[in-house]
């Protein structure tokens, strides 16, 4: 039999699983697109459980059966037999594994779209080029994947780079992808500005924020200082003359946002909004782990920005990510936004630790 007890689980996803497969024949939600969407995505999502549950049933089956003919007075058979059951429980051991991982709760932040916080960090111009260079390599990511990215913010550097680059990222469940990427990430190469050829290291951070929605942070008008200034761009280029720019003091955090990005000030005071609904979020977000601070802790890191949670080293095309332990010579192809096989890394790494933290609970 399996060495671990999902009955009762699976019994609650499967009356829940009928519920909702009756429910999208109903008139009320047939009628209603949006709670038809979201039944339909409840009803695939329990429906991988249900599958996978009915497959760990069969290959109990198969190494049952197996194991019974072990004992088979005919040599010949039971040697089979004996490769069967071996094979038979590899199987079984490898399908409850996927369905514990099925059934490990979610993080309920996974849906939200993204702000991403670039920021150039120690060693300045080439800092700043590789801020920049950060910021395609998302930005490439999210275009393979159907995702709208959407600049909120930015400050420019002399040659071109980002000194500081704020963003947007919507599609489907983006956090869930790309939570694990907050922290300090450094570069190894040779800068454009270098002429002896010698390898400097420097560095960005990054910062990836669920982004707010409004009934996640209250934010009062009388709580905000809001002042608008001229807008200015490097070498003197898109300057307005009007006041268009707009800065937004959060007065209880003492949290400052300025967006001088559009034309309009009412864009730009909707975008500065938008980030400081996030940042507020975030703060909520770290006050609250720190109260539970005892409670799980994802090896694949706390995403605190002091962290050195990876390394790109250009001369030897290799990217190095701390946390895991993982190597790749394929820096080339990942500076163009072909993550998946390190974003993937990470979450089986993340999983595997929550899956642990369970089984050590119980």
């Amino acid at each position: 039999m399996s060495t671990i007890d999902f009955s009762k689980q699976i019994h609650e996803v499967q009356a829940k699983f009928a519920e909702v497969e009756a429910s999208l024949s109903s008139p009320e939600v047939v009628n209603n697109p949006a709670k038809l969407r979201e039944n339909s995505k409840i009803h695939a999502d329990l429906g991988k459980i249900v599958e996978k549950w009915n497959e760990l049933q069969a290959a109990e089956q198969n190494l049952e059966g197996a194991i019974d003919l072990r004992n088979d007075p005919d040599p010949e058979m039971a040697a089979m037999a004996e490769i069967e059951a071996a094979e038979a429980k590899v199987l079984r051991d490898k399908l409850e594994t996927e369905l514990q991982l099925l059934l490990l709760p979610g993080d309920p932040l996974d849906e939200r779209n993204t702000v991403f916080e670039i920021r150039a960090g120690t060693g300045g111009e080439e800092a700043a080029l590789f801020a920049y260079d950060l910021f395609r390599m998302y930005t490439h990511y999210a275009e393979q994947r159907g995702w709208k990215v959407e600049l909120l913010s930015s400050s420019e550097s002399g040659l071109n780079g980002f000194k500081e680059v704020i963003f947007l990222v919507s599609g489907d469940k983006v956090y869930s992808r790309l939570k694990f990427e907050a922290g300090t990430h450094r570069v190894q190469r040779v800068p454009e500005t270098e002429a002896q050829g010698r390898i400097h290291t420097s560095a960005a951070t990054v910062a990836v924020l669920p982004e707010a929605e409004e009934v996640d942070v209250e934010i009062r008008p009388t709580d905000l200082r809001i002042d608008v200034f001229h807008s200015g761009g490097p070498g003197g280029q898109s300057v307005n003359t009007t006041d268009s720019a707009v800065r937004i003091t959060h007065l209880p955090t003492g949290l400052v946002v300025s967006c001088q990005d559009e034309k309009s000030q009412l864009k730009n005071k909707a975008k500065a909004l938008k980030v400081l609904r996030s940042r507020l979020l975030e703060a909520e977000m770290e006050k609250q782990q720190n109260a539970i601070s005892g409670m799980r802790r994802k090896m694949v890191g706390s995403g605190d920005r002091s962290e050195r949670i990876r390394t790109y080293n250009f001369p030897q095309n290799r990217l190095t990510d701390h946390r895991i332990n993982l190597t790749l010579y394929s820096l080339d192809r990942i500076m163009e936004g072909d993550l998946d096989t390190v974003l993937d890394s990470l979450i089986s790494e993340d999983q595997m630790q929550r899956l642990q933290s369970l089984i050590t609970e119980e």
